[in-house]
């Protein structure tokens, strides 16, 4: 199994008794996020799912427009397997250049399953 599929079990146990989720796989949608959320609040939210191996992260160029074009209520969660500790990250996607550029390296906007589930829970 792909890390990204083992990623995708690991979100939905997590999130999932907070947020309807469901994963998008599609060929037609290029830069489509992977999980559309519907919140408590009524609202939509996308999250991009990535693991990375290494300090960068992997974002072509139509995953990059979509952000950039909807920065708001779009996330994208980064699981860093190099690290010491797997806590997954979250980024805005208003962020997504920075770490395009930057990789893990650029400070996320929160970290650990705990911070990231009660922020996506109240959007």
């Amino acid at each position: 199994m792909k890390h990204e599929s083992k990623f995708w079990y690991e979100v939905k146990a997590k999130l999932s008794p907070h947020l309807i989720l469901n994963r998008l796989e599609t060929s037609t949608l290029f830069g489509f996020p992977d999980v559309i959320a519907y919140t408590k609040q009524h609202s939509f939210i996308t999250i991009e799912l990535k693991v990375s191996q290494s300090n960068s992260v992997k974002l072509s160029p139509h995953q990059i427009g979509f952000h950039i074009l909807r920065p708001i209520n779009t996330y994208i969660l980064v699981k860093h397997l190099a690290a010491p500790s797997s806590s997954p990250k979250l980024y805005k996607g208003s962020s997504v250049q920075d770490l395009a550029t930057r990789g893990v390296q650029l400070e996320p906007f929160l970290t650990g399953w705990n911070v990231i589930i009660q922020y996506l829970a109240s959007r």
